[in-house]
């Protein structure tokens, strides 16, 4: 099997074992479903999979659709190990701040504490963030441009999510979230 089918397929099972745990302690714990039912969500859900199955086959295949060598093969390994590394501490980072306020997507009926500590100090959405890592990586990985074609979708869908989140906690939270989003950035500070 390729090494990049290997780093792939590791870094998956540790991302989704870590989101896996989460969400069904929580659903344990509260007794009721912890995913609300966005269609933004939904979507979004549907392409992480398509993005990480297509990174998959690319790799496994050696596909050369799309590859557009910029760096050697090491050095591409290596940024991509790093952005993967970046992605599991924000990932683990926000499941942990959130605590028992973690959801998949918004659910109207309930109203959870305005999360604004920890990794929420420096974004508002370290969990989406992550995944922009996961993106990238991948592509830093096989160097292919359709993957980055794909990344640039997934930052659109993820933004979605993001804008649909915001006005449910500007809604719940009033002008404490309009003050938290005023001293936070969305994503990360550039």
């Amino acid at each position: 099997m390729p090494k990049s089918t290997l780093l792939i397929i590791g870094h998956q099972v540790v991302f989704q074992v870590m989101f896996l745990i989460k969400n069904i302690y929580l659903q344990h714990k509260t007794g009721k479903s912890i995913r609300g039912k966005n269609t933004e969500a939904n979507y979004s859900i549907l392409f992480i999979i398509a993005f990480i199955a297509c990174s998959v086959f690319l790799s496994f295949y050696q596909s050369p659709i799309g590859i557009t060598r910029l760096v050697d093969t090491h050095t591409a390994e290596l940024l991509a190990l790093l952005l993967m590394l970046i992605n599991l501490l924000i990932g683990a980072a926000a499941l942990l701040t959130m605590k028992d306020s973690w959801r998949i997507g918004v659910l109207e009926d309930e109203k959870l504490p305005l999360i604004v500590n920890g990794i929420y100090r420096m974004t508002r959405n370290p969990y989406f963030l992550s995944y922009l890592f996961m993106f990238s990586a991948y592509t830093v990985l096989l160097q292919n441009v359709l993957l980055l074609g794909l990344s640039v979708i997934g930052f659109m869908l993820i933004n979605s999510m993001v804008n649909n989140e915001e006005k449910y906690l500007q809604r719940v939270h009033g002008e404490a979230y309009l003050q938290y989003k005023k001293r936070v950035p969305r994503y990360i500070i550039l």
